[in-house]
């Protein structure tokens, strides 16, 4: 793995809060896998991950990039939010939830402060679910807007 990617997987795991927030997602939305993936115009690599379904990737994973929907997001800059796959116009034929066997899926992409594409918080479950509240949606905004702290910044802000 390239040492910049390497340095990415490192930013998000000096993160305290991203496992109670993976946590936080699953929970509060019933999906039983959620993930920050850092997301390349060549890679798609798990940075943090919560799997209750056993979807069988861990933290440093990676899956071809021209598989997953955040491809697609990276290039859009749009969240994606799927409650039933099987009855969704848009993604009924498509080839990554075939591919994954994943009914409800939930999309956010994250971005730097300057605006620019850095990762995205993903979602998933093979069961279909309630996800496609216009309100619940607020929270997106947030993800978008995270101003990651880089670990020089990280630990002047922390006192260290």
């Amino acid at each position: 793995m390239p040492t910049d990617l390497k340095a990415d997987l490192a930013a998000i795991d000096c993160i305290p809060a991203v496992p109670t927030i993976l946590e936080i997602a699953c929970r509060t939305i019933w999906m039983g896998f959620a993930a920050v993936a850092r997301v390349t115009e060549d890679r798609w690599i798990a940075c943090a991950v919560r799997d209750d379904i056993q979807f069988g990737l861990q933290p440093g994973g990676e899956l071809k990039v021209e598989a997953t929907i955040c491809h697609e997001i990276r290039q859009a800059g749009k969240e994606v939010v799927i409650d039933h796959v099987a009855e969704d116009e848009t993604y009924c034929r498509h080839h990554t939830p075939a591919m994954y066997g994943f009914q409800s899926y939930i999309l956010m992409p994250m971005v730097l402060a300057d605006g620019s594409f850095w990762d995205t918080l993903c979602a998933i479950d093979p069961r279909p679910a309630q996800l496609n509240n216009p309100e619940d949606h607020r929270h997106g905004q947030a993800v978008r807007r995270t101003d990651r702290l880089s670990p020089e910044r990280r630990r002047t802000s922390d006192g260290q």
